[in-house]
């Protein structure tokens, strides 16, 4: 592992002046143990060296040690100086956890804390610390070790030491755990199992975050070609010495630890997507897969747009027509778009949408079809709706012109009379009926290019004006014969018509 910045003794002025012994060497580090200094943590780091003098002097000067007795100190934001002199990078012996510090390493976080979490910054650097110092003697940072007692003594919780007998501690362990006493405190001492895994790795929570370029759909990203995809860890960036983007297996992308996203371009078809990330012990550890489709085929329409009319109320600002179309995609269809002459979202199962149209207007109805990717393909279809008034037909039987505001250009023909009839002829390649209904309405008859096709019944429980009552639709515009017949329906042989419409 790499040694971690460090601001030596130097640097933060140690007083060497006091120091009359020289230092005590030992052969290796197998363990470190976490302090705090028990004091406030409302302090400012640009007095953290001030604070590091200050312990240095009550070690010495107050507890009659000949140095400062941990072997590193460090700072709520995450600096580390140089604690008991004889090199930082050697196996320096310190006084630190009476009993075991042969053998061990001190590192103390400046503050105090018993109920307060130390700050991540701090939290990082003692791992980093530890993972460099044990790294120095092939340690684990995550494994255990065994350390001789050098007197007897008594653990926080109760755990009894006999001097020159052998105990079990963890690679990072906390004062307590060697000596009766709350230090590191209780709430950085359950901060060190993560300070162990940070420090030993692999990198933890690792996980994909965002695919950037696609769009998701279900479990499944879909994309065109490029995607940035982003990620985290709870790993510290510290600690991690590159990402790797994998596209099914592979390495196509090579990252610092500090990024957080990378790039690709995918060829056609479904691949599978992780995040690898290799730790500063070389271990390695890769996110959930997340599945990317690459497409660059656009969507067809299967049945282009297409216009017809439809029942409901008409009148010449609103004549009322249903666009029909269908679309589909290799992959996946995300939606229809109607574009103009207004707009329209429509999902990928959705095949008519009811509209209106003005009438003596030719309407360009456009759609643009995209699937989850992002490919698009357009389509368009014009019709114009053209209302034929009843007084164009050609009439047998007898009719009666009516007037009124609620009809088709205010008149409309009644009749009574069995088998009178009304014809129109026209070129289009839809059409609707007009009429006017009432609860004594009667029937009609109707007949298509000489044929009967249906019976309409008029009758409604409420007063209706310019329905659109019956309609049919051919695939092709061609010349057309509508024939309307009175029925004389029993007891309301009326009807009322309103004219007709044809789509051109």
């Amino acid at each position: 592992m790499p040694q971690p910045p460090i601001v030596s003794r130097a640097g933060w002025n140690a007083d060497e002046s006091v120091n009359d012994e020289a230092p005590d060497y030992m052969d290796r580090v197998k363990a470190v143990f976490v302090h705090h200094t028990a004091q406030t943590n409302s302090y400012s780091c640009a007095d953290s060296a001030a604070i590091v003098r200050g312990l240095h002097a009550y070690h010495v000067e107050a507890n009659g040690w000949k140095d400062l007795g941990y072997n590193f100190v460090v700072d709520k934001c995450g600096t580390v100086f140089e604690g008991r002199r004889g090199g930082a990078d050697r196996a320096v012996m310190g006084a630190h956890t009476y009993g075991f510090n042969r053998e061990t390493a001190g590192i103390a976080v400046i503050g105090m804390y018993t109920d307060s979490s130390a700050a991540s910054a701090a939290t990082t650097a003692v791992a980093r610390v530890a993972a460099w110092k044990l790294g120095q003697y092939d340690g684990n940072p995550a494994g255990t070790t065994t350390l001789t007692a050098g007197a007897d003594g008594v653990d926080f919780t109760g755990r009894r030491f006999t001097a020159k007998q052998d105990y079990s501690f963890s690679r990072i362990s906390g004062h307590r755990d060697g000596f009766n006493t709350q230090c590191p405190g209780g709430a950085l001492y359950a901060q060190l199992p993560a300070i162990r895994g940070h420090a030993a790795g692999p990198v933890a929570g690792l996980a994909i975050t965002s695919v950037t370029g696609a769009a998701l759909s279900g479990t499944s990203h879909h994309t065109r070609a490029d995607i940035t995809v982003g990620w985290s860890a709870t790993t510290p960036a510290a600690f991690v010495t590159k990402y790797e983007l994998l596209v099914d297996g592979r390495s196509v992308a090579s990252t610092t630890g500090s990024a957080t996203s990378a790039a690709a371009t995918l060829t056609a078809g479904s691949h599978k997507v992780q995040v690898r990330a290799t730790h500063q012990s070389g271990r390695t550890s890769a996110s959930a897969t997340a599945t990317v489709v690459a497409d660059r085929t656009a969507p067809v329409f299967t049945t282009k747009p297409a216009l017809s009319l439809r029942t409901g109320t008409v009148n010449t600002a609103a004549v009322p027509i249903a666009l029909k179309w269908k679309a589909s995609d290799a992959v996946l269809l995300r939606d229809v778009r109607l574009t103009a002459p207004v707009a329209g979202t429509y999902g990928p199962t959705v095949t008519t949408a009811p509209h209106t149209a003005k009438s003596a207007v030719a309407t360009a109805w456009r759609m643009t079809a995209y699937d989850r990717a992002g490919n698009a393909s357009a389509a368009s279809v014009t019709g114009t709706p053209v209302i034929l008034q009843e007084s164009s037909a050609k009439r047998s039987g007898t009719w009666t012109k009516k007037s009124s505001a609620g009809y088709l250009g205010g008149g409309s023909y009644a009749s009574g009379t069995k088998n009178a009839a009304l014809t129109w002829t026209f070129t289009g390649r839809s059409v609707a009926w007009v009429v006017s209904r009432a609860a004594t309405s009667g029937q009609a008859y109707v007949y298509v290019d000489g044929a009967k096709v249906a019976t309409v019944d008029l009758k409604s429980s409420t007063t209706l004006y310019r329905q659109a009552i019956w309609t049919k639709s051919w695939t092709s515009s061609a010349k057309h014969t509508v024939k309307i017949v009175v029925v004389g329906t029993k007891g309301r042989p009326t009807l009322t018509t309103d004219g007709l419409v044809y789509l051109r």
